[in-house]
């Protein structure tokens, strides 16, 4: 993985202190890195590994210094990789199965018979991941890195710098004035990964025009 030996004793300490609550501290900004990596994951039939994800999105611009230590530079590369991935496989489930290894990342059209098992023996580690806290940042920080990350992304899918107005953007969300943040962001999801270029049902205006939604409304 992207861990070193040190990175990877932090990594430990920290997982024996995860909760089992799934209420995360993050902010509105979904992590961007979750799009680019469907299209790598779709890009190939074989299978990916950790590092050469890393380096993928390093060459596309989207993977940035994160720290001047480096060791910690690497923890935090390796924790933006992998919340992405976990992130991914919830969304993909139950129709498809993300298999998230270090060496052995895929994507399964057909669900293996042992991806429920395989789902709650990785639940610990998908947990670790999937909470911002164990970033090692403040709140603020991980916002500030977020939307650097997201200026990266858009010039990436091409989003027009123009914001549609909130009215037009909840309408493209199907969702209406009452709708809270977490409605928002739940929507982004769905919509997303539906219409994303690389599914077999995608269509990429429709993805670009949800993209610009989400730009509108995560303001």
């Amino acid at each position: 993985m992207l861990l070193d030996k040190n990175s990877q004793n932090h990594s430990q300490h920290a997982l024996s202190h995860a909760g089992s609550t799934r209420e995360m501290n993050v902010p509105k900004s979904d992590n961007p890195l979750i799009w680019p990596v469907l299209t790598l994951l779709k890009s190939s039939s074989q299978s990916w590994k950790v590092h050469h994800l890393a380096s993928e999105l390093q060459a596309k611009g989207l993977m940035h210094d994160l720290d001047p230590l480096p060791e910690k530079d690497l923890f935090k590369r390796n924790f933006l990789l992998m919340n992405a991935l976990y992130e991914l496989q919830d969304m993909l489930m139950p129709r498809q199965w993300l298999q998230v290894k270090a060496m052995d990342i895929q994507i399964f059209r057909i669900i293996p018979a042992n991806a429920d098992i395989e789902h709650v023996r990785d639940g610990a580690l998908r947990d670790y991941y999937l909470d911002w806290s164990n970033y090692d940042a403040s709140v603020n920080v991980v916002r500030e890195m977020l939307e650097s990350f997201w200026s990266s992304y858009q010039q990436y899918i091409g989003v027009n710098v123009k914001l549609m107005n909130k009215g037009h953007a909840l309408k493209v969300f199907e969702l209406d004035e009452t709708a809270t943040d977490r409605d928002i962001r739940k929507q982004w999801r769905k919509l997303a990964l539906k219409w994303h270029p690389d599914r077999d049902e995608g269509d990429t205006e429709r993805f670009r025009e949800v993209c610009e939604a989400w730009q509108t409304l995560r303001e």
